[in-house]
């Protein structure tokens, strides 16, 4: 008599992708770093919806664990690094552990695996990425969400979204949306306005990367209007061109362009910032705005994607694509005190509804659920990679 063999499964332990780790954190690692955090958090409470689970971090060969950490443990594997260690080293690694992907992308052999896809910037977004990396995420991101169990996603923006360019369907499974709450865990920098030559109150703080729908030489040449009143811009980030290719920054004499910051520093710039404005053409979720709202800093905001959806009436919005939108908007909260004062009480309550270990929980929920591909299939429609107005909401 044939005897079939089964693989056997242990969905109760589970295996964190650590590619990430030990990189300078984009957007999309401080989501991952934030959300292990608040998993080793409820783990150490006991939290009776992660009673079940045991968890580990697999990480390339060399990466340092983060700290911290009381009741996850690390563990390095493999050889090599990056998308040829994600590849075939991790799989090798699981040993039929369910694995969670926290940084869009995963093995793209693996079955039993949460993919936390943020959104589908390289998609829509052709010239902000380099053609390398566009491919490499044209490849990967449908096979993925064909063959992962558990694709999910940060907001119903991105839902939309990955089900139009990719085929992805996320909506059985919650949302995981991220939180600015992070930021309060840091002591901000007693230096850090002398050292960059920036006024209590007398700057408005804009933060994010050089790449291009980030949309910072709109917000540079709409902060022309800020010239005369003693109001800087102060623009915090750094460019990578391996991923974004080069982006230029058309500056006036009210930008002042500072590069990338610790948390020590940024914590600092939100606390005596003017006001922050944030405006991006597209973003999955957007974790500044609610950075600034959580240090008390009034937010002006593109009302383009998933923005309204995170500040909700909390921010004061411009079209990202009209430059005396954006304007009118720097303007406004230059000069209106009382407006910036609601800002800020309207920002303290928006936060709440927004936490890391909320998030953590949502991801948690994903874990060893049934295989769902048939439903993972909706029909992919080609993205023409232009950013139009249909995305600015």
């Amino acid at each position: 008599m044939h005897r079939r063999r089964f693989k056997l499964v242990r969905m109760n332990e589970v295996v964190i992708n650590g590619r990430f780790i030990g990189r300078r954190p984009t957007g999309v690692d401080r989501y991952a770093i934030e959300v292990i955090r608040a998993l080793d958090d409820l783990l150490q409470q006991d939290d009776p919806d992660l009673r079940r689970f045991t968890f580990e971090i697999l990480a390339p060969a060399g990466t340092l664990p983060p700290e911290g950490l009381k009741n996850i443990r690390f563990r390095c594997a493999g050889i090599g690094s990056g998308y040829a260690w994600e590849q075939l080293e991790l799989p090798r690694a699981l040993h039929g552990r369910w694995l969670l992907n926290l940084c869009n992308t995963a093995p793209m052999i693996v079955q039993r695996q949460t993919v936390v896809v943020h959104d589908a910037a390289t998609a829509r977004l052709t010239d902000a990425f380099s053609p390398m990396f566009r491919r490499v995420y044209g490849l990967m991101m449908p096979t993925i969400g064909r063959r992962a169990c558990s694709p999910i996603t940060i907001s119903d923006f991105s839902r939309t979204e990955l089900s139009q360019c990719w085929g992805i369907d996320t909506h059985g499974s919650p949302l995981a949306s991220g939180s600015g709450e992070h930021i309060l865990r840091v002591e901000p920098d007693p230096d850090a306005l002398d050292r960059y030559r920036l006024r209590p109150h007398a700057y408005v703080l804009a933060v994010g990367s050089a790449a291009p729908h980030k949309n910072f030489a709109r917000l540079a040449a709409a902060a022309g209007v800020l010239e005369g009143t003693g109001i800087d811009l102060a623009v915090v980030g750094a460019s990578i061109p391996r991923v974004f290719g080069t982006a230029d920054l058309a500056l006036s004499p009210a930008v002042r362009q500072i590069g990338y910051v610790d948390d020590r520093a940024l914590r600092a710039l939100y606390d005596n910032a003017l006001a922050f404005a944030f405006p991006s053409i597209y973003e999955g979720f957007g974790l500044p705005p609610l950075e600034a709202m959580h240090c008390g800093c009034p937010v002006i905001a593109s009302s383009a994607a998933s923005l309204p959806e995170v500040c909700g009436p909390a921010a004061l919005y411009f079209d990202p694509l009209d430059a005396h939108s954006i304007e009118v908007a720097l303007l406004r909260i230059a000069t209106r005190p009382a407006e910036r004062a609601a800002l800020i009480e309207a920002g303290h309550q928006r936060t709440t509804r927004f936490r890391w270990s909320d998030c953590a929980r949502a991801i948690v929920a994903s874990i060893g659920r049934p295989d769902q591909r048939g439903s993972n299939r909706a029909s992919p429609r080609r993205a023409d990679g232009a950013v139009s107005r249909e995305h600015v909401r």
